[in-house]
């Protein structure tokens, strides 16, 4: 590792590792490498996440790089986005005009990661980045809790995070993840056009069963101070429908009139990744992942990669649920 890429600095963590920049000292590129602790956080998931994360490639996606071995860890590189998350655009913002939420929801729903057949499940203004250019492309990043339908069965486990849930993940019964990803994005644009989440209570933002009970009922509102179109508003109310069937879809929203306009020409064309880059096989990336589960000499339970700090997440026991509540209580942004 340390022969190929020069370590920068901290970018953060999470709960399921640390991510680190780094410089390619062959390309002098700036990557970022996601650090999972070898042993027994090397699990379905984390294989999950990297094999649908590396049969993505859109210019909307985070790009998958490689993935190597250390001594303690496994080191998944890929693309770095130097303009950070969304949502600390939008903390500094307040909230977005209609004509800013449309152009980044537009590039939200672009990759359409459904033509794969994968679905995210963890779709939210943290897992969106920018890449750091004047006129912003989003990225989508973290894709530890998708399924993918060619290779694995139906979901029924309630993962994600509280406020971007679609009612049908809480029933803890078989749903479909990628009409389930289309609420989470209703979410993200509904945050975007009010910075506030849509289904917290207004007098009682941190309970959480308040918030659960207006999930499943689809209950949300508007707030008389913020002025968008008709157009937007038709489609937030058909992304909100409790019953999934009845929902609107990925290519329906596509074809929504408040979608289309001014929808930027390389989107309106279905602009895909050059995949001239040849791409790390994935006999090589399984064989890695089955020694990363073997704990490496010298390593120690929690052990961080150097110079990165240990994710305090990392230390807690199993949850009941899944859902994943670090962020919730972001009452009004």
């Amino acid at each position: 590792m340390e022969e190929r890429y020069e370590a920068l600095k901290e970018l953060g963590s999470g709960n399921f590792g640390v991510a680190r920049l780094v410089r390619d000292k062959k390309t002098k590129e700036l990557l970022a490498v996601k650090y999972i602790e070898r042993g027994n956080k090397i699990d379905e998931n984390v294989q999950r996440e990297i094999i649908n994360h590396r049969s993505l490639r859109h210019p909307n996606i985070i790009r998958f790089k490689e993935v190597l071995l250390t001594p303690t860890h496994i080191a998944i590189v890929m693309e770095y986005a130097a303009g950070g998350e969304l949502f600390a655009r939008i903390c500094s913002a307040g909230r977005f005009s209609e004509d800013e939420a449309r152009f980044f929801f537009q590039q939200l729903i672009s990759p359409c990661c459904h033509s794969m057949e994968i679905c995210h499940r963890d779709l939210k203004l943290e897992n969106t980045l920018l890449d750091g250019s004047p006129t912003p492309r989003l990225k989508i990043c973290d894709f530890g809790y998708s399924k993918s339908g060619l290779l694995h069965s139906q979901p029924k486990s309630t993962v994600g995070t509280p406020a971007y849930i679609a009612p049908e993940v809480l029933s803890r019964k078989e749903y479909d993840g990628k009409v389930a990803d289309v609420w989470s994005c209703g979410v993200t644009l509904y945050v975007m056009l009010v910075g506030a989440y849509p289904f917290e209570d207004p007098d009682d933002p941190r309970n959480f069963r308040k918030t659960i009970g207006r999930i499943m009922s689809a209950q949300f509102s508007i707030p008389d101070y913020i002025r968008i179109s008709a157009d937007c508003k038709n489609l937030l109310s058909r992304i909100f429908v409790a019953n999934p069937s009845m929902r609107i879809t990925i290519p329906e929203i596509k074809k929504h009139s408040w979608f289309l306009k001014n929808l930027p020409k390389n989107l309106m064309d279905g602009e895909k990744t050059s995949s001239d880059q040849a791409q790390q096989r994935v006999e090589d990336i399984m064989r890695i992942i089955q020694e990363a589960k073997i704990i490496g000499e010298g390593s120690k339970p929690g052990q961080a990669p150097a110079g990165a700090p240990i994710d305090p997440d990392d230390m807690e026991g199993d949850l009941e649920s899944e859902i994943d509540n670090s962020d919730y209580f972001v009452a009004h942004i």
